[in-house]
């Protein structure tokens, strides 16, 4: 039985050096390739939502889709909010990397902090890392949590 054991830890070590040195030959092989910026989008338009994609009694999710904005990669999804439409002072964002080859950007915002059995009114920006507004604003919705 020893024997056995001894002769499969051999076999097992053997084929995981195999698989180690194939592995490391084509990870070493791999030389990833930076991009420069996408070129800058002469308008940016929302083209699905903004709407609601979860909500508990603490927190919400707003998502919506735009075309690309281009111009830096690192961008932010912005949604100001509030309990009075006409005073949406508070604002969340959430971080996002632009993918150069899409024709298009999902941006996903969770909102904390929110109040339970509460209605909520919100529009949604992006921006650019420097702080710099896409230009594109979406009009007022609401939302209630539970």
């Amino acid at each position: 039985m020893n024997r056995l054991y001894v002769i499969l830890s051999i076999a097992t070590l053997a084929c995981c050096l195999v698989f180690s040195n194939s592995m490391t030959a084509q990870t070493s092989a791999y030389s990833p390739k930076v991009l420069p910026p996408a070129p800058k989008s002469a308008r940016v338009q929302i083209t699905q939502g903004p709407e609601l994609e979860l909500a508990n009694d603490k927190s919400a999710i707003i998502r919506w889709t735009s075309n690309n904005p281009g111009g830096s990669d690192e961008r932010f999804g912005v949604v100001h909010f509030g309990t009075n439409p006409k005073e949406i002072s508070q604002t969340a964002k959430s971080p996002i990397r632009l993918n150069q080859n899409h024709p298009y950007t999902v941006f996903r915002v969770r909102v904390d902090g929110l109040a339970p059995r509460t209605t909520y009114y919100y529009t949604v920006d992006s921006m650019a890392a420097n702080g710099t507004s896409d230009g594109v604003k979406s009009p007022i919705k609401q939302f209630n949590t539970p």
